[in-house]
C-alpha cells in the first residue's frame, strides 16, 4: 500500500483522540490522527513523524493526516485504516502466509451483533476474518491492545459464537512495524481480551495469525508470519 503525498514533520502534542499539533514546513498545524489508540510510547513531543497531505479537503478541517512516527530508529505506521486494506489485498493476491480462502470476499459484513472486517466463501468453507492493527511494542514483543477494548472483546466472542455454528474464522494481527519476534495479548492493559483470545485459540474453527510489516515513509506491506505467545 502506498500513500500519495507524504511530508516529514515533528510531533508537538496530542489535542484529543483524533487531533494533534505538529510542526511542518516551519509552521504549526493541526492534523488528523488516524488512530484512536493511546500511542503514548510513540507520539512523544519532538518525535519525527510523517503526514499524508490530503488533496480533497471537502468535509475536512485538516489538510494532513498523521500516518507514521519513529520510535527510536524504528518507523511505526499508526494508520488504523490500513491493516484492513493490507489483509484484503493480500487475500485477493493469495499472498498472505497461512491463509488461502479464495477470492470470493466481502468487506464490512454484519453478523449477529457485530460487523466483521472480511467474510469469505469458497467451495470448502465460509467464515469471517477480523483484523487488528498493532502499534505497541515492548522489548521486541508486539502487544494488543494498547488500551482496553470492549469492541475488540465483543468481536472475538462473536467469532467464537459463529465458529460454533460452523464458520471457519480467522483473527489476524497486523503488526505495523518490523523488528518484533513475537506477538502476545496485552494482559496488563486488558486481561479480558487476553482471556477471550485464548478461548478463541481453543476453538477448532478459529485460527489466529500475526504478521509484521515493512514500513517506509510512503508505503507499508505485510512481510512475514510472527510467532504468537498465548
Amino acid at each position: 500500500m502506498k500513500y500519495n503525498e507524504v511530508v516529514p514533520a515533528v510531533f508537538i502534542e496530542r489535542i484529543n483522540r483524533f487531533l494533534a499539533k505538529v510542526l511542518v514546513g516551519g509552521k504549526f498545524e493541526m492534523v488528523h490522527v488516524r488512530n484512536s489508540g493511546r500511542c503514548r510510547e510513540i507520539l512523544i513531543p519532538g518525535t519525527k513523524i510523517f503526514l499524508e497531505k490530503i488533496g480533497n479537503l471537502r468535509n475536512r478541517k485538516t489538510k494532513y493526516s498523521l500516518i507514521s512516527a519513529y520510535k527510536g530508529t524504528k518507523l511505526i505506521n499508526i494508520d488504523s485504516q490500513i491493516p484492513n486494506d493490507l489483509v484484503s489485498n493480500s487475500l485477493m493476491e493469495k499472498s498472505l502466509p497461512g491463509i488461502d480462502v479464495g477470492k470470493d470476499i466481502k468487506r464490512e459484513v454484519k453478523y449477529n451483533n457485530s460487523r466483521f472486517d472480511v467474510m469469505y466463501h469458497n467451495h470448502n468453507s465460509k467464515g469471517f476474518i477480523e483484523v487488528k492493527g498493532v502499534t505497541l511494542e515492548k522489548n521486541g514483543i508486539a502487544l494488543f491492545p494498547d488500551a482496553p477494548t470492549l469492541r475488540g472483546n465483543k468481536h472475538v466472542n462473536e467469532l467464537i459464537y459463529s465458529s460454533q455454528k460452523g464458520f471457519k474464522n480467522y483473527i489476524v494481527f497486523v503488526i505495523q512495524m518490523k523488528g518484533v519476534h513475537a506477538f502476545k495479548p496485552n494482559d496488563e492493559t486488558d486481561p479480558a481480551f487476553g482471556l477471550a483470545l485464548r478461548k478463541a485459540h481453543n476453538e477448532k474453527n478459529i485460527s489466529i495469525k500475526a504478521y509484521d510489516c515493512i514500513v517506509k515513509d510512503k508505503s507499508i506491506a505485510i512481510d512475514r508470519s510472527i510467532k504468537i505467545l498465548l
